[in-house]
């Protein structure tokens, strides 16, 4: 660990010297990008630093303890010494998690799809919930939502919705909401009283950039066609909804939520290159061995994530055994409990199979 830290300190200082450099001063790309460089490495660096001086402290005083004779003293010494060891312990925790390699795809923003799955129309109206519950947690966190295309059922749920969150470490927040998500409840067209399961798939995909996926023109059918409203019936006179067929793939994106023809297309082809990048990110993922998979899942759609009991007022997270019974308050967009047991999950998994 102690090599590595040294060749990034001298990385870091490296970076300093150009950032000073007259040349590279006004080239402003090269300063965004050494500024940018240098911002990454500023925590480990900072950390390591901190870790060497506390690391000396700790020897000095430890070589007291060692070699005073002096009652007071040697009490004094032992003190200083408990209290550093534990500092020591936590910076050297700090450090080897600010180590472990982060997900590229952290920092990006989010296309989310929510579709309604088992359960009929009540599997509709859960899909719903699941949108409002983003939503409001998109709200709270004072993230931009952006609806790209939603179909709807006959009785207020939603069949599937797409949908754009733009925020600070979206990715990294939201990833491990993908999955099947699962619902128990008495349904509001059930007679008998009697408990329903229903389920609705959440797909969570880190926003592509044309420079993470390339679309070539010739791999693209693009129909336009008229927009269509609840029922089925014409929303416009003017055709600007937008289906476009990946042929390579068979992926089929729509969106009709804009009244441009021009904006649909861009949202259409954000969603393609989005869950192309993500099926890339799906196959890097099934080539790791199920020993070295994170207990929190992989963030395939078809495993089961969570269920939503309201008999109960119970939510349980099943992958990491997480179980909270403000379900009303969940659903209203207080989910930061299972996200931040979520992200913890990971961290703990990568630095135990860090080797540090």
């Amino acid at each position: 660990m102690l090599d590595r830290l040294s060749s990034l300190e001298e990385k870091y200082e490296e970076l300093d010297k150009l950032l000073a450099d007259p040349e590279v001063v006004m080239d402003y790309t090269k300063v965004q990008q050494y500024a940018k460089e240098q911002a990454a490495m500023r925590e480990v660096v900072e950390l390591a630093r901190e870790y060497r001086s506390v690391t000396e402290d700790l020897r000095e005083v430890t070589d007291m303890v060692h070699n005073e004779n002096d009652p007071d003293l040697l009490a004094m010494a032992k003190e200083e010494q408990e209290a550093l060891q534990i500092k020591h312990d936590q910076v050297e925790a700090d450090l080897k998690l600010a180590l472990v390699p982060s997900d590229p795809n952290d920092d990006k923003n989010v296309i989310i799809e929510i579709r309604a799955g088992t359960g009929g129309e009540e599997a509709g109206l859960f899909a719903s919930n699941l949108f409002r519950m983003y939503s409001r947690l998109a709200q709270r966190l004072e993230w931009k939502l952006d609806v790209i295309d939603t179909k709807q059922t006959g009785i207020g749920g939603i069949k599937e919705v797409t949908f754009q969150v733009n925020g600070d470490q979206a990715y990294s927040k939201l990833k491990h909401e993908s999955g099947v998500h699962r619902v128990q409840r008495v349904p509001a067209t059930e007679s008998s009283g009697r408990i329903h399961t229903s389920a609705a798939t959440v797909a969570v995909l880190p926003e592509a950039e044309e420079v993470d996926v390339e679309l070539a023109s010739e791999d693209l059918q693009i129909d336009v066609y008229h927009a269509s409203g609840h029922g089925g019936q014409n929303v416009q006179k003017v055709a600007t909804a937008i289906r476009i067929t990946h042929i390579p793939s068979g992926m089929v994106t729509t969106c009709q939520d804009e009244r441009s023809q021009h904006k649909n297309k861009e949202k259409a082809l954000a969603v393609l290159r989005s869950r192309l990048l993500a099926q890339e990110i799906e196959k890097q993922q099934q080539e790791i061995t199920d020993s070295r998979r994170s207990m929190v899942g992989s963030g395939d759609r078809s495993e089961r994530v969570r269920t939503y009991n309201f008999p109960q007022g119970r939510i349980t997270d099943h992958r990491i055994n997480l179980t909270s019974y403000n379900l009303e308050q969940v659903l209203d967009g207080d989910l930061l409990e299972f996200i931040e047991a979520l992200v913890q999950e990971e961290q703990a998994y990568k630095l135990e199979n860090s080797g540090l």
